[in-house]
């Protein structure tokens, strides 16, 4: 089979390569930028933005399934920005596939499309996305998420997947973010630390994505759907962050910040980046402190039963394999 993988090279992209590589597939990565690793595993690599439709289309050409991963990502940002890349340019990867007749799309979504800033307990599909999106980021991947499962066909088989806080070794963004404010000596507990996230530990999400092609090809009724992935432990907000600092033989947090303040920073930060820092993102934002001050863990049965995804990677063995890493 002919793969495409688009942000091979990121942290996602990459393990999803290796995945194929290991089945013996024919991969090609499609990036803005070519990355030393996936040269070193001999990957056809192809410098490509995909909101650049005309660049796009002859990259398809003879592939048989494309994994689309490419996203703009982050808390802050100007909303074209987020839209060209995960709006434009996921409905420039849905009209090359077509064009191409391919057969297979696997979309990278986030379980964050649904999150409206109150508590998710056990959430499945049947939850709405919010009426009133929560951030740009957000907003983007979910008008990418319904074109994708519209585009859905006969001759086009897609789905998509909802993996929630994607960390491991190689993680350029949850792991970085909490070790660098925890050595700039800003990180705070944030009220209590009583509410529940999921997370997804990067090799399950690999074998998540691996599991949706296998799914889609051999003629499941998978297609057209969204499936939540997780580690399927949910865990304490805190725990889980005190963990990673663990891993990286860092103390734990035991500076606290009330929820009323945390919630007053992050508009006063947000209003003055507005103004004066509109490209850099502040310390603290609302949407941040809305993640750590609710539940949010999903129910994952129907990318059991349907996909026949199961995580093999614990939390305990995750964060062993990332101190490892480290070291």
């Amino acid at each position: 089979m002919k793969v495409l993988v688009t942000g091979g090279g990121g942290t996602v992209g990459k393990s999803i390569i290796r995945g194929l590589i290991n089945r013996n597939y024919t991969i090609t990565s499609l990036a803005r930028r070519a990355y030393p690793e996936l040269e070193k595993l001999g990957v056809e690599q192809l410098e490509v933005d995909i909101r650049d439709y005309e660049k796009v289309k002859p990259a398809l050409v003879d592939k048989d399934a494309v994994f689309h991963v490419a996203a703009k990502v982050g808390l802050w940002g100007k909303y074209d920005e987020f839209h060209s890349t995960n709006v434009i340019g996921t409905e420039n990867i849905i009209k090359a596939c077509t064009v191409n007749q391919i057969k297979y799309l696997v979309y990278t979504s986030s379980a964050s499309v649904v999150f409206d800033g109150k508590n998710i307990v056990n959430g499945n599909e049947s939850l709405p996305y919010p009426s009133i999106p929560i951030s740009n980021y957000t907003e983007t991947k979910a008008l990418a998420e319904q074109l994708v499962l519209k585009a859905n066909c006969s001759s086009l088989k897609t789905l998509s997947l909802r993996p929630h806080l994607v960390w491991g070794p190689g993680d350029n963004h949850i792991v970085p973010g909490i070790l660098r404010r925890a050595k700039a000596g800003t990180l705070r507990q944030i009220g209590a630390n009583e509410y529940y996230i999921d997370t997804t530990y990067i090799d399950n999400l690999c074998d998540a994505h691996l599991c949706a092609l296998d799914a889609l090809s051999n003629s499941i009724a998978a297609d057209g759907q969204a499936y939540f992935i997780s580690n399927d432990e949910p865990i304490k907000i805190w725990d889980f962050i005190n963990s990673i600092l663990k891993a990286h033989g860092m103390s734990p947090i035991n500076k606290k910040l009330s929820v009323r303040s945390a919630l007053a920073i992050s508009w006063c930060l947000e209003n003055y980046h507005k103004i004066f820092l509109p490209n850099k993102e502040p310390a603290l934002t609302h949407f941040a402190v809305n993640e750590v001050i609710t539940s949010h863990w999903f129910d994952i049965y129907k990318a059991k039963k349907t996909l026949s995804y199961h995580p093999k990677v614990s939390i305990e063995q995750g964060l062993k394999n990332l101190s490892q890493y480290i070291t």
